[in-house]
């Protein structure tokens, strides 16, 4: 009924190995209307992220009552936390946190965790990829290690002017590259 991660926490003592076609289904229309928004404007808009996160928690009532709204909050409560960290930092923007945590009230906890791990990890493939395209892979190599280096020694964010590129990432493309991942199975910490 839910997802994954009810029966890997334990939290209702319930294992479930699918996600109601429904759920999937409007996950997918988020993460595509995400990455496409995402691509074309650099922004993801509040009208997607909220009304992903109040479909995800109506839905997961209804399914599974008070269960289940606890289940979409937590979730929501699990994806914001982790990317919230990472707004406060600057390294990401606020619409990516609010997808984050739409896809966390869709997924619940556990899939928000781990999705959100995956996302961190298809980001920095990404901005890696970037990079190489940017400035090839001797450049990027040589301003990692002095990146690196950097950092080692000042402990400061001096560094990261280094690796700045002339472009903007887009996050949303990474949210929807981990969640898929972990959609298909992929789940480094068990479960």
């Amino acid at each position: 009924m839910f997802s994954v991660s009810i029966g890997v926490l334990g939290f209702w003592g319930r294992k479930e190995t699918m996600m109601e076609p429904g759920m999937a289904v409007a996950l997918a229309v988020v993460l595509v209307t995400a990455m496409w928004t995402d691509v074309r404007s650099s922004r993801i808009p509040n009208r997607l992220t909220f009304s992903a996160m109040g479909f995800a928690l109506l839905a997961h009532a209804w399914l599974g009552g008070l269960q289940g709204a606890i289940f979409s909050l937590a979730g929501l409560g699990a994806g914001l936390g982790l990317f919230l960290i990472l707004y406060v930092t600057g390294s990401i923007g606020a619409g990516d946190v609010k997808l984050m945590a739409a896809v966390g009230a869709l997924v619940g906890p556990y899939g928000a965790l781990l999705s959100g791990l995956l996302t961190i990890v298809v980001g920095g493939v990404y901005a890696l990829g970037a990079m190489c395209y940017q400035w090839g892979f001797v450049t990027t190599s040589q301003k990692l290690a002095s990146a690196a280096q950097g950092a080692l020694l000042t402990g400061g964010r001096v560094w990261i002017q280094e690796l700045q590129l002339p472009f903007r990432l887009r996050y949303g493309l990474a949210i929807a590259g981990g969640t898929l991942l972990f959609q298909l199975g992929l789940h480094p910490f068990g479960g």
